[in-house]
């Protein structure tokens, strides 16, 4: 999503550095995002039983709900190494000596390789070369600096009103491969200047992150190091957002993590399409989900949409073994793009249809699959992409 002409929230800045944490690195590895006052925070976590050292420092520290900075690395995830936690707490510790702040009061996140130890000595050296800004081009140099197999920088920004005040939020992630809902080897750090209270913003973040992060798909691995923090520091509003608000905020930062969610999927590792998996006219939004996110998560399927090959019979197979109890007899399958549309299956059968069409829609850079069930009125919408010779290639030699 393009920032130009779009101002940042108020009272953050960014920075980035260049520490060498992977020798062969030749782009900056090392992010800060700082607000110049005390922020509410809300943050989810990586369900993964084996959860990386940062994330269990911030577990330890964000118990108060607040925080000021957020100091990211690449190139090192800092998770299952014998130091650490040790190396997480320094990686605190020299943020927060370089911004004059408590250490409780600075979040860490680590991206990378898990079980390699963190060479915290060269974040510690290279701090000092940043420089925060509160500029766009500060915010995109962040952006790129906690890349790593990602391919483009993942940005998004929305603004709303309330009352006279304009609210602004700003997201920026990473996300590659190993993404599964519950999250997936992704990081996403959002700011705003929005005033709202902790406990409101955490169940905020929880009930979005379902509809959003945790509805994508790339590989079916979920990371160790996953998190998706909010930062809110207030300085937009003179009062607190109230409750009758709330809908109007929550709407806006929908929009900031559905499309860093969607940013994620379509930059999947090795992939040529993303796939937008739409499941209509189900019984609840609970049995749409589950079957958009089975076939979503689907390899035979994804391998199809390589190939562009509408095989439209990897779908229902897929949505057979997803749990969800549905009626076969009534389901329509169809794909499109902006190359047009195509029914490929109705009421449980298929139907014929041109081939030479088929696959020019499937070679489209981005395909919907339409699952119409015709039990009801809810739906669900899941993403992911296709799966290619290249995924492997990149994952075979992922250390070096």
């Amino acid at each position: 999503m393009e920032m130009e002409g779009i101002k940042l929230p108020k009272g953050f800045y960014y920075g980035s550095c260049l520490c060498h944490i992977k020798e062969s690195s030749q782009k900056e590895d090392v992010a800060l995002i700082v607000s110049n006052t005390m922020c509410d925070v809300g943050i989810v976590y990586t369900k993964n039983i084996v959860k990386a050292d940062p994330l269990l420092l911030n577990q330890q520290t964000l118990q108060d709900g607040k925080a000021q900075a957020i100091i990211v690395n690449s190139g090192n995830a800092n998770a299952c190494a014998k130091n650490g936690m040790e190396n997480a707490i320094k990686e605190q510790q020299a943020a927060a000596c370089l911004l004059d702040l408590k250490p409780q009061d600075v979040i860490v996140a680590s991206t990378g390789v898990i079980g390699a130890e963190l060479p915290v000595e060269k974040i510690e050296k290279g701090l000092d070369q940043i420089h925060l800004n509160d500029s766009e081009s500060a915010f995109e140099k962040a952006a790129i600096a906690i890349m790593t197999t990602d391919t483009k920088m993942k940005i998004a920004q929305a603004s709303l009103q309330i009352g006279q005040q304009t609210v602004r939020i700003a997201g920026m992630c990473k996300g590659s491969g190993m993404i599964h809902p519950n999250m997936g080897t992704m990081l996403a750090f959002i700011s705003t200047d929005a005033k709202i209270e902790s406990s409101v913003l955490q169940k905020l973040v929880q009930k979005l992150t379902k509809k959003t992060f945790n509805r994508i798909n790339v590989d079916g691995d979920t990371s160790t190091n996953d998190m998706c923090i909010v930062l809110a520091n207030g300085q937009a509003m003179y009062d607190t957002i109230q409750e009758e608000e709330e809908s109007l905020f929550e709407e806006a930062l929908f929009t900031v993590m559905k499309s860093l969610a969607i940013q994620i999927a379509s930059d999947g590792e090795g992939a040529s399409r993303l796939l937008e998996i739409m499941v209509t006219h189900a019984k609840n939004e609970k049995q749409a989900e589950q079957l958009a996110m089975s076939v979503c998560s689907s390899s035979l399927f994804k391998a199809a949409m390589f190939g562009k090959d509408a095989n439209w019979g990897r779908i229902l197979c897929a949505m057979g073994y997803s749990g969800a109890i549905f009626d076969v007899n009534g389901v329509t399958v169809s794909f499109s793009s902006k190359e047009g549309e195509i029914c490929v299956c109705q009421k449980g059968k298929g139907v014929s249809f041109d081939e030479e069409k088929a696959t020019k829609i499937l070679s489209a850079d981005r395909v919907q699959v339409h699952i119409d069930l015709q039990e009801g009125n809810a739906e669900a919408t899941c993403w992911g992409c296709d799966l290619t010779y290249d995924y492997v290639k990149i994952n075979g030699d992922y250390r070096t």
